[in-house]
């Protein structure tokens, strides 16, 4: 079946194939060595096309978009507070596991629904403390205390919570892993960062995190009593088409959990946040350790949260921070209509592939 038809049959369909895989612990729908959850290209020439009537019967905006994308769905409310818990993390991980309790439970009585935690928050960030504090997830129970703990505690608060990023030990492999629990306490996702941190800046600031994780395989999407939230772990804030493709897919947030550095910090971060916010005219929050400046990793700080015009709309330093900000969805269609640029794309001349829900048709 060529691309196009392969669009058109999925166009017919999406109704019922938009995000199937959901309400499954895993997302790693397809396992061959070579899937790419995502790809950017110019796309082909469409002369061939022309009196293909499916295809004409999209915009070009829709066609920029494959499969196309999905309407904003209607979030489950409007208005709500999210807590981002900016936590000092320890070697000690019964510590820090008590920690992020405790700033959970403040989040939530300040008004939280949506908490947000840091990227690996239990654990020292170094690849020897990764095999050391890694946690069987799947087996929960005493194998993994730190999402035990995001599970209790979110089912008696009834509050929602991306729960930042731990070690997860998986059939032998080690990933750097974001578990989002709903108010039922139950895992709702689990997202494996997709793009792993291999950087080296001569003089400032080099870390190979490929030397002990091994990167997920697919893009996570997860509906939510807070709305449809996409989840990236850090270096994944850094690729616009997993942004892209969340977008695409009708996300009304974006959560990244996030270490960045005392180097590409200052340069970066607020950047990244406020570029994926911009670009896809949505919600971007996240959250990072605070700063130990003995630690053998330098963390920026810094946890955000920007609205869908690329303003920040909350903030803090580098110390230990609870921020609890309002969220109103009711602003994202004003502002896409304001700004209408999802409906003036250019599908004649580049496209956004999502082969995730391409192939699940």
């Amino acid at each position: 079946m060529s691309l196009h038809a392969s669009i058109s049959s999925l166009f017919t369909n999406s109704k019922s194939l938009i995000l199937h895989h959901h309400h499954h612990h895993h997302s790693h729908t397809f396992t061959h060595s070579n899937f790419k959850p995502f790809f950017f290209f110019p796309f082909l020439s469409r002369t061939n096309q022309i009196h293909s009537s499916p295809i004409m019967a999209l915009s070009n905006s829709d066609t920029a978009r494959a499969p196309p994308p999905v309407p904003l769905p209607t979030p489950p409310l409007t208005k709500f507070k999210i807590g981002l818990c900016q936590l000092s993390v320890t070697p000690d991980k019964d510590r820090n596991i008590a920690h992020a309790r405790n700033a959970i439970q403040e989040a939530a009585t300040k008004g939280a629904k949506l908490v947000l935690l840091p990227e690996i928050w239990n654990s020292p960030y170094s690849n020897d403390s990764f095999p050391i504090y890694a946690e069987d997830i799947d087996a929960g129970g005493d194998a993994s205390p730190s999402t035990a703990m995001l599970s209790q505690l979110s089912h008696n608060l009834k509050i929602t919570i991306v729960g930042g990023s731990i070690p997860e030990r998986s059939e032998g492999r080690l990933y750097n892993t974001c578990c989002v629990f709903g108010t039922d306490g139950k895992i709702k996702a689990k997202h494996r960062k997709i793009h792993l941190f291999d950087i080296d800046i001569p003089g400032k600031i080099t870390f190979i995190e490929s030397k002990t994780l091994s990167a997920g395989e697919t893009p996570t999407i997860v509906d939510t009593e807070v709305g449809r939230i996409g989840i990236g772990i850090c270096y994944d804030i850094r690729f616009p088409e997993l942004a892209m493709i969340y977008a695409a897919r009708g996300a009304h947030l974006l959560c990244y959990p996030g270490a960045f550095n005392m180097t590409t910090g200052p340069l970066h971060w607020e950047l990244l946040q406020r570029a994926r916010a911009t670009d896809n005219q949505l919600y971007v929050a996240t959250c990072s350790p605070a700063r130990d400046a003995g630690s053998g990793y330098v963390a920026w700080g810094h946890s955000t949260l920007v609205g869908p015009f690329g303003e920040i709309l909350a903030t803090t330093e580098h110390e230990e921070a609870i921020i609890v900000a309002e969220i109103d969805y009711s602003i994202l269609e004003q502002r896409r209509t304001n700004l209408p640029v999802t409906k003036q794309r250019r599908g004649d001349l580049y496209q956004l592939v999502d082969f995730q829900r391409l192939n699940s048709h």
